[in-house]
């Protein structure tokens, strides 16, 4: 005999096998596993309009305060976690160098994909706004790069140890279930991060992220 509300077993099914994962700078976190398993109504890629206006926007912003005016790194937080949604872009050619998964604050709720943004102390969140990517250093999980925020709306950015770095569980390919949180910090994998400390570090001037969705 069919069963009377056939979608039951489905959404208890997917409540099952939905995980969770959080890892932060500071102090790292035992949790593990996935976050979601579905991400509409989430993009799947940066939207390629807005993302050539942002850059020039950001390349405007870098001749106009003297930043590097030939690389920077955008992330766009209204794609999906599992998504490559970190982007190398060259200011010059307006065009992307490359592209790579890149985690996001747990803030109040680890389980959800949905971004939530802060730039208060504690609230675990990211924050939207332009960075200016400071010196390079060992950190807990490996190579980091303190971030420095340009915009009141991420103004407390260096005091809440929120920096671009390594993280181990960030997957280098794409995948279909969200990827692990951070306590605010954008966090890359290991080997993607490597390939631009070159490129960071030889800059004759300090090279821009802007976050934002």
């Amino acid at each position: 005999m069919p069963h009377k509300y056939p979608y039951i077993h489905y959404l208890l099914l997917l409540w099952l096998i939905t995980g969770m994962a959080a890892c932060k700078e500071k102090h790292a976190s035992t949790k593990g596993g996935v976050i979601s398993l579905s991400p509409p109504p989430y993009l799947l890629s940066p939207d390629t309009i807005k993302l050539q206006q942002q850059a020039r926007l950001l390349g405007q912003y870098a001749r106009a305060h003297g930043y590097n005016t030939q690389l920077a790194f955008l992330v766009d937080f209204s794609v999906f976690s599992g998504s490559k949604r970190f982007i190398c872009y060259d200011l010059e050619h307006q065009r992307v160098l490359s592209s790579a998964l890149v985690s996001h604050g747990q803030g109040p709720d680890f389980r959800a994909e949905k971004v939530v943004f802060s730039n208060v102390p504690g609230s675990r969140c990211s924050s939207l706004g332009k960075y200016r990517i400071g010196v390079r250093y060992s950190g807990q999980f490996g190579m980091a790069y303190k971030l420095h925020g340009l915009d009141s709306s991420n103004s407390n950015a260096f005091n809440r140890f929120v920096v671009l770095h390594s993280y181990r569980a960030v997957p280098a390919v794409a995948q279909e279930r969200g990827i692990c949180r951070s306590d605010g910090c954008p966090m890359l994998n290991p080997a993607y991060l490597a390939s631009l400390a070159p490129h960071i570090d030889r800059a004759n001037r300090p090279i821009l992220l802007w976050i934002y969705r």
